[in-house]
């Protein structure tokens, strides 16, 4: 993921001054010193990086930090606040208009994910905002991009407009105004074309566009892995176009992240969505502060909890937390856990999320092995209806013929039925700790889902 080399150099640069007592001024200077290097290291913009360290020197140096009790953890809050404002300070939802429909353009270079990120954005706004959205394919010069949004369209039940390629992108914006107001479409999402590079031409176009159609958001789709060249890609669509927020792609993918650091101080604009992943609803609003909190190992319960609101079915999750109290959670249940846990998105990111994840040795480099998983899930399709309810009677025989049925192997018939077993054992054990104070627990069998 985006941050790891810098979330890496800052936790380890930090947890040196976390556990002092008292701290000096060159304490400080030597910390920041490093911080330094760790945001140059991670494409930060230079002018960037000099702020940054010149805010939370004067911070950290300040008397409130030097005679306080944890002056460490001080400087921690210090660090974090200023990435929180670095990236913008707080979350910027979408501005929708008080007269339907709002109207969103998509701007960019051609590759940034424009097409893609218009799907997303689609998806986003009828299940997160009860919307009725329309798409519009507005590159007429690229067919593919055409039939590229028909087909997400398709996909995802949300109608495209579309004129082919032997009408100006202008009057396509025009008629498909017209269509959503005629269909009562709340949004129109306009998909533009885009370049290998800047040019007048391009820029000319959108001008127009933007001119009769007034959108309310222009969102620059940004390749997160261009670096600092997303950032003069932001700076110098704004000066011609005029963005009002950008979307940053392929945050999830091996990116040194210092665009999402950089982009808001230079163009002033902010950060509204970040891709992580290449499903359709794998576009989130961006949150400075818990991207701070992630950055420096302090994890992202809101993001964790939102992922499980969104992908956990909650009268099933009242129906499974009944049978744990009755103890009659059977491998049927099991199953049905581990496909929605792999909803919410890869194991090793959300454990990441969890506050204190950063401590755990080798997390860090912690891979979840996802045909482990689809392994687990053909051993329990390839078992009876009694089998999954009543594991005792499996035998000898039984699991000879589900590893066979499930082309598996015996001893990961074993593994899953101890596993199964251990966590039958440990939900008895907490019910039965409420009145014995807190005790250390860990989830019995999950290292096998780890490379």
């Amino acid at each position: 993921m985006a941050f790891e080399g810098l979330a890496q150099r800052l936790q380890g640069t930090l947890q040196k001054i976390t556990g002092k007592g008292k701290i000096s001024e060159a304490d400080v200077k030597e910390m920041m010193r490093e911080v330094r290097f760790a945001l140059i290291e991670a494409d930060v913009n230079l002018k960037v990086v000099k702020t940054f360290v010149k805010t939370v020197s004067e911070r950290a140096i300040g008397q409130d930090v030097m005679k306080s009790l944890t002056p460490g953890q001080q400087v921690v809050k210090i660090v974090k606040d200023e990435l929180t404002n670095l990236m913008g300070g707080e979350q910027n939802p979408i501005q929708f208009s008080r007269k339907s429909p709002t109207v969103i353009m998509m701007v960019g270079l051609q590759g940034a994910g424009k097409t893609t990120s218009s799907g997303k954005l689609a998806t986003v706004l009828r299940k997160r905002h009860n919307k009725n959205p329309l798409l519009v394919a507005a590159d007429v010069y690229r067919p593919a991009a055409i039939q590229q949004l028909e087909t997400l369209g398709k996909q995802l039940t949300v109608p495209v407009f579309s004129l082919g390629t032997d009408i100006s992108p202008v009057e396509i914006v025009r008629q498909a105004l017209e269509k959503a107001e005629k269909e009562h479409h709340d949004v129109v999402l306009i998909d533009t074309a885009g370049r290998l590079h800047i040019d007048e031409v391009l820029m000319q176009e959108l001008k127009d566009i933007r001119e009769l159609a007034t959108p309310e958001e222009v969102f620059l789709v940004v390749d997160a892995m261009t670096g600092q060249d997303a950032v003069n890609v932001a700076q110098n669509f704004d000066d011609a176009v005029g963005i009002t927020g950008v979307i940053l792609t392929k945050l999830d993918g091996d990116t040194r992240g210092g665009a999402a650091l950089s982009i808001r101080t230079v163009t002033e604009k902010p950060i509204k969505f970040v891709g992580m992943g290449e499903k359709m609803d794998a576009l989130e609003p961006f949150h400075p502060e818990r991207m701070a909190s992630r950055i420096l190992g302090m994890g992202d319960v809101m993001s964790l909890i939102e992922k499980a609101q969104s992908n956990v079915d909650e009268d099933k999750a009242k129906e499974l937390e009944q049978k744990f109290r009755t103890q009659s959670f059977t491998l049927d249940d099991f199953l049905d856990q581990l496909q929605q846990v792999k909803k919410m998105g890869p194991l090793d990111e959300l454990l990441k999320m969890m506050p204190g994840a950063n401590k755990i040795k080798g997390l860090e480099n912690a891979k979840v092995d996802e045909g482990q998983m689809g392994r687990v899930e053909a051993v329990i399709y390839s078992m009876t209806k009694a089998e999954r309810n009543t594991p005792e009677i499996i035998n000898a025989g039984r699991r000879k013929r589900i590893a066979k049925g499930s082309g598996t192997s015996i001893q990961e018939v074993n593994r899953l039925l101890k596993q199964f077993e251990d966590m039958k054992k440990m939900v008895k054990q907490m019910s039965g700790m409420q009145q014995k104070g807190k005790k250390k627990m860990k989830m019995p069998g999950l290292d096998s889902f780890f490379k």
